[in-house]
């Protein structure tokens, strides 16, 4: 099977996964994205080991997903806020139980620790908002906001692909991502864009102002949350996060503008009261 085909199945069904699990409701998306979350960590914290860091990962994966969860909780309304009063002990303690590891790197440990609970958990922790009421603005589930979200980012990607590999040239920062071109990028910004306008008739709940300007944001940040992986990984030495899906690569590559894009346009929704 050739790699394009690879691609394009483990790239289709990802998709088909993604969206159906937000279709089907908030238990689905709960047990999806959580499971998501975690896939994301664990990579993050693995590639973390080739630079001969040892961070927690296991008790960074059990506080990321007690971050998510009570996330998850507040925006349904189960929990109230003091619910993140209790997540304060529990980072405290990653810098105790470094005492007891006995490592070579204590701080590089607890860094990466605590990193990737901030680029990875956090975001993944925020989505919950994007789809869940916990304010007086919108009450209930509803699924069409964080449905064209995740349009966006994918229109954005497949455009800047498309045109970078037929017409990029001028390189985007080839010292940390040579495939990436300043033609792709704007081939990417004017697929969202079209998008952005199709969404607004499929979904006329939100202005067409307000989703060309979701799609901005997603575009500009998913570029800069490509970017942000890519140096990391090239510090490191790797070339993909995992191997979970053929042809992408894995969880943490295709999420990595998500994780920038969804942290601000959570801001821009809560700014503009439609969350």
């Amino acid at each position: 099977m050739s790699t394009f085909l690879k691609r394009t199945i483990s790239g289709t069904l990802f998709v088909i996964i993604i969206i159906g699990s937000i279709l089907l409701g908030r238990y689905s998306f709960l047990l999806v994205f959580i499971s998501l979350m975690l896939f994301s960590l664990y990579e993050f914290y693995k590639i973390c080991l080739h630079s001969r860091v040892r961070p927690q990962v296991l008790y960074g994966m059990l506080i990321g997903a007690l971050i998510f969860m009570a996330n998850y909780f507040f925006a349904i309304g189960q929990i109230g806020s003091y619910i993140f009063l209790g997540l304060i002990p529990l980072l405290l303690s990653i810098f105790i139980i470094e005492l007891y590891r006995n490592q070579n790197k204590p701080i590089h440990n607890i860094g990466f620790t605590l990193l990737g609970l901030l680029y990875v958990a956090l975001p993944f922790a925020l989505i919950n908002y994007i789809v869940l009421s916990y304010s007086s603005y919108r009450i209930g589930y509803q699924s069409h906001l964080l449905i064209g979200f995740f349009a966006l980012a994918w229109a954005n990607d497949s455009g800047a692909y498309a045109v970078g590999v037929s017409i990029g040239k001028n390189k985007l920062f080839p010292k940390i991502s040579p495939k990436k071109s300043w033609e792709g990028l704007i081939g990417g910004f004017f697929t969202t864009a079209l998008v952005a306008w199709i969404i607004s008739m499929i979904f006329p709940e939100v202005s067409i102002v307000n989703w060309f300007f979701i799609g901005f944001i997603t575009a500009v940040m998913s570029v800069f949350g490509d970017l942000v992986e890519s140096m990391f990984k090239r510090s490191i030495g790797v070339k993909d996060s995992g191997k979970f899906l053929p042809g992408h690569g894995g969880v943490l590559d295709r999420f990595d503008g998500i994780l920038f894009a969804a942290p601000v346009v959570f801001v821009y929704l809560e700014m503009m009261m439609l969350i």
